[in-house]
């Protein structure tokens, strides 16, 4: 129905950046040293809404992401929606939350449906490529230096995707071939 054009198709999902920055392997000489800093403390989080066309909705706050937090962001969406949308979420806490589930009515009269991934299934939330892609390969080590740079830098990157940043999804599988 999504590539139809019937529906709009959302996958919402958050995630923590800070300044433990994200190293999963490095190569070096031998008896080169290679380190980046790393602090404790404050992080930013990233909840965003992405199309497989790489439309991105984000919001980034320095406070937790909770039920209210998603309620704010989903009411945001139900008074901009265009046609009827589906967000695909997962389920963490924040998600299935009392006071989302209090507001789904609402958003199901304006058009706003939300689906719920089976446990275990971060494969099926095309969110969690955008974080990947985020911490792995758009943010610099540099980046890291300094708390503001590095949120300014994750503000940046979250604002291209779409233009200057894509991520490049398989098509649908419908049915076996």
């Amino acid at each position: 129905m999504s590539e139809c054009g019937w529906i709009d198709l959302l996958y919402g999902d958050e995630s923590r950046v800070s300044l433990q920055p994200c190293v999963p392997y490095a190569w070096q000489f031998k008896g080169e040293e290679i380190f980046m800093p790393s602090t404790q403390g404050q992080g930013l989080n990233c909840f965003a809404l992405l199309s497989r066309a790489n439309e991105c909705r984000f919001e980034t706050t320095t406070r937790n992401i909770d039920g209210a937090f998603i309620v704010e962001q989903l009411e945001k969406l139900s008074f901009a929606l265009k046609r009827v949308t589906v967000v695909v979420l997962d389920n963490a806490p924040a998600h299935v939350a009392k006071r989302v589930d209090e507001r789904r009515g609402f958003w199901q009269e304006r058009g706003l449906f939300l689906f719920f991934l089976p446990p275990y299934c971060p494969h099926l939330n095309i969110t969690e490529v955008l974080w990947r892609k985020l911490k792995y390969q758009w943010l610099r080590p540099q980046d890291y230096l300094e708390t503001d740079a590095l949120f300014y830098q994750v503000r940046q990157a979250l604002a291209a995707v779409g233009t200057l940043l894509n991520i490049h999804f398989a098509p649908f599988q419908h049915g076996l071939n």
